[in-house]
């Protein structure tokens, strides 16, 4: 009997009433494994409402206090964590080892979010005027809402709502509906940790659970991650709304292989980069930019061989370095690009359309092999698009300067990397390129929890970017208080604003 899901609201399990349910796919067999919930409007402003009737005391709670039952959930996150990752491999599909490589850097953002309390003072100024103080707080926003992707369903919901909650704040969560069975189990975590009910929510749902966010009233701030367009959509209809946002979007990654590098560890660098989760990653290496005919021809040389023999299998599969896409729509979606890409005149160098895998239990997965273009140019729709699957395409240029230019004309401008020997050339590319998270000799530049993570350009719509400081400044407002107290001070009436005299 296929499972069925629910809500998770005001501390409990709630069932779906809306009537309207999705299927949720094992993709490495192609059937379903599970029906969700889809919520409407209703349960929206239930879980809403659940989370503003918790807010006050969560507020009024010590940070400490906060920070120590973020400690126990963290705890129980490492505890379960190959539990985690494999509830992930059976929905998304990547391979069990980079679903706990999820986890482990979702613990660490958790981890960050212990450490909040510090991030939380204030600044004081004694004398700003005569007899006169002032003093700061970041307080709280009140019930903030997270929406986030199918590509990674732990760890982007754990850059969110952990920070949001140390900071004070009560969430809403709405994960993606075609994996929900991680953020479920992390919601069971937080009650296991103590978190007062109503302090997180979780409702599963599509475009409507999403547009009943974006218009609710009493939501203060919403933070999403997903495509571009989508992105776009969230940031102006919440900005609308009156709601602070973060709206991460798409992404182009190129990383540039300059003459000096070391050809073998840039190959290894990209094969894990581009192929790496079957290529559904915003920081994914979907272009090589290879300064010079020789270094594109050793390159590809190298990289030919170990595209065509990378081992395709279940997630579950401990030899598998790729796992199935997510749905058989997004794998047909990804295999349409690479026809694209030959039709635009891209050289084909290993095609990953092919591919089958030798389980005849998994016959009707959603299977891809890596493919890998040559002599991709700028003007083809497979380097201006985001493909979001386990394509590399190669362009060719003649120097680092056109490199340069090249990557700084894209639309996106989410990550990048430089591989090279040189230090005066890493420099350069880190100050000139205009991107937001930059590797050198790192392929995916991914900060660490304690230092923030966005793009630039049309990779992040809002000012703020995700976790580490940025990710306290978004989830708080900043109050400013100036005092005076009038024993022994001379009365009548200042007509001035007041200054340091």
């Amino acid at each position: 009997m296929t499972a069925l899901l629910n809500h998770f609201i005001d501390g409990r399990a709630r069932e779906g009433a809306s009537g309207r349910f999705g299927e949720i796919h094992n993709p490495a067999t192609g059937k379903v494994a599970a029906r969700v919930p889809l919520a409407s409007s209703a349960e929206v402003a239930d879980a809403v409402a659940a989370a503003r009737a918790a807010f006050p005391a969560w507020a009024a709670t010590t940070p400490l206090r906060r920070a120590r039952i973020l400690s126990k959930f963290k705890s129980l996150l490492e505890a379960n964590a190959d539990r985690l990752a494999a509830l992930i491999s059976a929905e998304h599909g990547k391979v069990h080892s980079d679903a706990l490589g999820e986890v482990t850097r979702g613990i660490e953002v958790v981890e960050f979010a212990c450490g909040a309390p510090h991030l939380l003072k204030g600044e004081v100024t004694e004398n700003i005027g005569s007899n006169i103080d002032s003093h700061s707080l970041r307080q709280p926003l009140g019930v903030v809402a997270g929406i986030t992707p199918f590509n990674f369903p732990a760890m982007v919901p754990l850059w969110m709502f952990p920070v949001a909650l140390a900071c004070g704040n009560t969430f809403v969560l709405k994960p993606s509906e075609r994996d929900p069975s991680a953020p479920l189990f992390l919601a069971a975590l937080l009650n296991e940790a103590g978190l007062p009910k109503g302090v997180f929510n979780l409702v599963n749902g599509d475009k409507e659970a999403v547009d009943a966010i974006l218009h609710h009233p009493d939501i203060q701030a919403v933070s999403f991650v997903g495509s571009t367009p989508i992105a776009r959509y969230i940031y102006a209809t919440g900005s609308a709304n009156g709601k602070r946002v973060q709206a991460l979007g798409g992404a182009k990654n190129h990383m540039l292989v300059m003459p000096d590098a070391d050809i073998d560890k840039a190959a290894d660098a990209l094969m894990g980069a581009a192929f790496g989760a079957a290529g559904e990653r915003c920081m994914a290496i979907s272009v090589a930019v290879a300064v010079g005919d020789a270094v594109a021809d050793a390159l590809v040389e190298k990289l030919a061989p170990r595209v065509r023999t990378l081992k395709i299998g279940a997630g579950t599969d401990p030899a598998a370095e790729m796992g199935p896409l997510v749905t058989q729509a997004h794998r047909d979606k990804v295999s349409s690009y690479v026809d694209l890409g030959v039709e635009e005149g891209a050289q084909l160098v290993v095609d990953g359309r092919k591919v089958r895998v030798d389980d005849p239990q998994l016959a009707n997965g959603y299977y891809l092999g890596g493919s890998l273009f040559d002599r991709v140019t700028p003007e083809m729709r497979i380097y201006k698009e985001e493909i979001f699957g386990p394509v590399l395409g190669v362009v060719r240029v003649d120097s680092y300067r056109e490199a340069v230019e090249l990557i700084n004309a894209h639309e996106y401008g989410n990550g990048t990397a430089i591989f090279t020997r040189d230090g005066d050339a890493a420099r350069m590319f880190a100050h000139e390129i205009q991107v937001g998270m930059v590797g050198i000799n790192v392929p995916i530049p991914v900060p660490m929890a304690f230092h923030s993570f966005g793009g630039w350009k049309n990779s992040l719509f809002g000012d703020h970017h995700m976790h580490g400081p940025e990710g306290i400044r978004f989830y708080t407002r900043l109050k400013t208080i100036t005092s005076r107290w009038l024993t022994g001070i001379r009365t009548g009436a200042d007509f001035v604003m007041p200054t340091m005299s």
